[in-house]
């Protein structure tokens, strides 16, 4: 289970920061920045979002945004394809800080982020990669279910919108469905244009 030790080997406030959605064919890359405050008895249960059930993610959801600093930001379809989705997956997690600063009165002195890479522009920060973070670090873990449910929340949205693709189901992922739609349907202004599968049916 994720903890806050590595949180304690440095001073000023740490933050933790995860993405949801690099994968996909559609929607965007929501990213999450979460600072938890030194009471976090109400955060026990969290983990990585994909170890959680949709009910588990929803509750944590409220009690993370009940009890702690915060910030949730996106990059679209339209980013992902002009700089792509590693470039993309940045520029969302540069918003989320950014949404938290402006929100809260905590100024993150140190950024734990999931995965291997320092992410450009967050250079004035002490920027730690944390790869697996998710099950190591609880602000990341919090942050990865902040993202996870916003995203999941959107691509819901957008399957009103759009029932064929079964977004509803498969959030956006090239799942055996989403690939049968896409082939008979074509692409929409929400997939992403650049990714191979939506790029080969859309040259036809």
């Amino acid at each position: 289970m994720p903890n806050l030790l590595l949180e304690q080997q440095y001073t000023g406030p740490v933050c933790g920061i995860d993405e949801a959605g690099r994968g996909p064919l559609a929607g965007p890359v929501v990213a999450a920045c979460v600072y938890i405050p030194e009471e976090y008895e109400f955060l026990k249960g969290v983990r990585d979002s994909k170890k959680m059930t949709p009910v588990q993610r929803e509750s944590m959801f409220v009690e993370i945004t009940r009890h702690c600093a915060f910030g949730i930001a996106v990059a679209t379809p339209d980013e992902i394809d002009r700089i792509n989705i590693l470039q993309a997956t940045f520029l969302a997690m540069c918003r989320a800080v950014d949404s938290m600063h402006m929100a809260f009165t905590v100024e993150a002195k140190t950024l734990l982020v999931d995965g291997n890479h320092k992410p450009r522009g967050l250079e004035t920060f002490n920027c730690v990669p944390v790869v697996k973070g998710d099950d190591k670090s609880l602000s990341i873990a919090c942050a990865s279910v902040l993202a996870k449910v916003t995203r999941d929340r959107m691509m819901m949205g957008l399957a009103e919108q759009h029932p064929h693709y079964g977004w509803e189901r498969n959030m956006g992922y090239p799942t055996p469905d989403h690939l049968q739609a896409l082939s008979a349907h074509g692409p929409c202004a929400h997939h992403r244009q650049s990714f191979a599968p939506v790029k080969m049916v859309a040259a036809r």
